[in-house]
């Protein structure tokens, strides 16, 4: 009997240290550098953009396959938008849009510390705050990322990202999320 318990016990702390190797939890945060590149004009109306620094935070976590491959799921809270000049007006509007943005990623590890990333991403629009109305945002944004990632040590790392949106930000206007995301994070 006792055999059998010491077994069992070797079996879990075994499998927990298997779990801890292959499983990370963390959260991230970090600087949005956003523009909305496309048509640059609005019912026949010119105006010039300019893009906007905002934020991004949440969660991500990394499931690791192989020694030098991992996906990378995160959930984040991330504003987008721009500035925008119309012609004959004396100020600026801001299109400022929070999204709830779901990334996943797959992590080729070129070094044990440096790591590719590319995935997709699926946001969807929590708020939107606007001087120009552009009538509603689209409440789905889709896109594609492209970056590298950098451990640090084995918790704290460094990320470089550029998303692309795939889909147009409003039905009205001809424009889309372009997003440059600098972001460091902690796993445990």
């Amino acid at each position: 009997m006792k055999k059998l318990f010491l077994a069992a016990v070797m079996f879990l702390a075994a499998s927990t240290a298997i779990h801890a190797q292959l499983l990370k939890i963390g959260v991230k945060a970090g600087v949005n550098f956003a523009s909305q590149p496309g048509d640059a004009s609005l019912n026949g109306v010119a105006f010039d953009k300019d893009g906007i620094t905002s934020f991004h935070a949440g969660l991500v976590a990394e499931v690791k396959l192989l020694e030098k491959f991992a996906i990378q799921p995160e959930l984040l809270y991330s504003t987008q938008g721009a500035t925008y000049k119309f012609a004959d007006a004396q100020e600026d509007f801001k299109n400022e849009l929070a999204y709830l943005s779901i990334p996943v990623m797959a992590k080729i590890y070129m070094t044990k510390s440096l790591s590719l990333e590319v995935g997709p991403q699926a946001s969807f629009l929590l708020s939107q705050k606007n001087d120009v109305r552009f009538d509603d945002a689209n409440t789905f944004d889709f896109a594609i990322n492209a970056g590298l990632g950098l451990k640090l040590t084995e918790s704290i790392f460094l990320q470089g990202r550029y998303s692309l949106g795939l889909t147009d930000a409003s039905p009205n206007a001809d424009i889309r999320n372009s997003v440059v995301q600098l972001s460091a994070g902690f796993m445990f």
